[in-house]
């Protein structure tokens, strides 16, 4: 259910891009080897974001510079100069890295983003610093013929960049944002989109992301949202975020309590540099994002006979909510399906019953009231040494992955949470997948959509779902079981 490449490396997703029915999606790649080095641009296709076909390196690092994230665009009217007006060409903007200087540079395609072209004028951004990366590029519509805006960081400073150009070959300073909010890392990935409160499009707001590692909310890298307003010059802000002293800056500690007060695209440590796609409508925000951590990505287990790294989160499409304080939440769908083979009456339960067993892919929800449960648990695997404890607790309304790290490299066993508005309620849609012959993954969607938490975990011998009620039973419960 989940792209990886055949072999080698992978990290981020870049230029997600929707041309002509294709899904292009291409991510930061080593095409020599499993190791975070050579970075070049790998390619995957899909017409439905569920089966990918990989293609040849789009990109590929050169003795000048390493090619690190960014983004695509179709050039609609061919402001570039690089296509026609009858064949708009794919423009890439994306960092070219050298050691102790990063810059913008570009490079387009005419033969519908596989075979690409670096611009003989690059870079077309530089503002001479080592950590100024990951552009990503929209069309700003003004009322008139509208521009290109580009989003970008300033990553030790923690500050968002906004630049603007007619052509994507000139751009000129429009204003930043940050530091605030969480700044316990580097602020990477940036991303920035439009989008209607509730489905009302006389309601929209912005959603800014930004990467950040460390000082994620599960540990490690994470990614966090801002909703406010842009008006094509700068963004601000519904809820300002505080901004950070000078010592906080330079220590990078914030409490789990101070984290708590922001918006996470995911509460779990394996979801990362999150992006969307570029060519698709406004109600069809669509986002693919690393599912990984830095804290432990060159030193997860490969396959035996195929060596690749990493694998990306399911595509999520995305909208936003106002809950009853009037803030503005993002919600996150899966936007492939598996439809339900059987459903499982736990009304009732006490003890554990088994949902489904086995390998591969599985998607498990399960609806229910607590009755007068204390917490309900699903287990996935048998033993202690490999297995994994999803709980929600009644009293304190939050959720918690427990898993072990039986095979896996220090910094993996652990848990992760999340706090829910509704007490009262279980509503969980699990979406498990083995990625390799070592790894699995699981990603918790709940609250519908506005809590999502992703983790990887060990693939095990044996494989078991059991939900458990504890400390008395379920009421008006049930588990549906979907695979593939």
């Amino acid at each position: 259910m989940h792209f990886a490449p055949r072999s080698n490396w992978m990290n981020d997703p870049n230029g997600l891009v929707f041309h002509d029915g294709l899904y292009h999606l291409y991510f930061q790649y080593n095409p020599h080897g499993v190791e975070h080095a050579n970075l070049s641009w790998g390619h995957a296709t899909s017409t439905d974001l569920a089966r990918w076909t990989e293609h040849d390196p789009a990109i590929l690092w050169d003795d000048d510079a390493q090619i690190f994230s960014g983004s695509v665009v179709v050039d609609h009217g061919n402001t570039s100069g690089f296509g026609t007006a009858e064949r708009p060409p794919l423009v890439a903007l994306y960092t070219a890295a050298a050691p102790g200087h990063q810059a913008q540079a570009l490079a387009y395609s005419t033969d519908g983003g596989y075979v690409w072209t670096k611009y003989d004028g690059n870079p077309v951004l530089d503002r001479g610093t080592s950590d100024f990366r990951d552009p990503k590029v929209f069309r700003y519509d003004d009322g008139g013929d509208g521009y290109w805006v580009m989003v970008a960081v300033e990553a030790q400073d923690r500050q968002v960049l906004f630049h603007r150009s007619d052509d994507l070959k000139t751009w000129t300073f429009l204003s930043s944002y940050g530091p605030a909010g969480p700044v316990g890392g580097v602020w990477e990935c940036p991303d920035m989109f439009p989008l209607a409160v509730d489905g009302d499009d006389d309601d929209v707001r912005w959603v800014l992301l930004i990467s950040l590692n460390p000082g994620g909310i599960a540990g490690g890298s994470g990614t966090h949202y801002v909703v406010g307003d842009f008006d094509g010059t700068t963004f601000r802000a519904s809820v300002p975020h505080p901004v950070p002293t000078r010592a906080l800056l330079r220590e990078g500690s914030q409490s789990r309590d101070e984290l708590e007060r922001y918006g996470w695209i995911d509460f779990g440590p394996d979801c990362y540099a999150g992006v969307t796609f570029d060519g698709l409508s406004r109600g069809e925000r669509t986002l693919i994002a690393w599912m990984d951590n830095w804290k432990y990505a060159g030193r997860i287990p490969t396959d035996d006979s195929e060596e690749h790294r990493s694998a990306m989160t399911l595509p999520r499409r995305l909208s936003l909510t106002r809950d009853e304080a009037g803030v503005e939440r993002l919600r996150q769908q899966p936007a492939v399906a598996l439809e339900p083979r059987g459903s499982t009456d736990l009304s009732g339960v006490a003890g554990g019953v088994a949902l489904a067993e086995g390998a591969g892919a599985v998607r498990i929800s399960v609806a229910a009231t607590f009755g007068d449960a204390q917490s309900v648990e699903l287990r996935i695997d048998s033993t202690s040494d490999d297995g994994v404890v999803i709980r929600q607790d009644r009293a304190s309304g939050r959720i918690e992955l427990v898993r072990a790290g039986a095979g896996m490299p220090s910094g993996f066993r652990g848990s992760s949470s999340m706090a829910l508005e509704r007490r009262d309620e279980i509503r969980w849609d699990l979406w498990i997948d083995d990625l390799n012959e070592r790894v699995s993954s699981v990603e918790l969607f709940a609250q519908n959509g506005e809590r999502v938490l992703t983790a990887l975990i060990p693939v095990a011998s044996l494989r078991t779902y059991t939900v458990t009620a504890v400390g008395g039973t379920l009421q008006e419960a049930r588990a549906d079981v979907a695979e593939p």
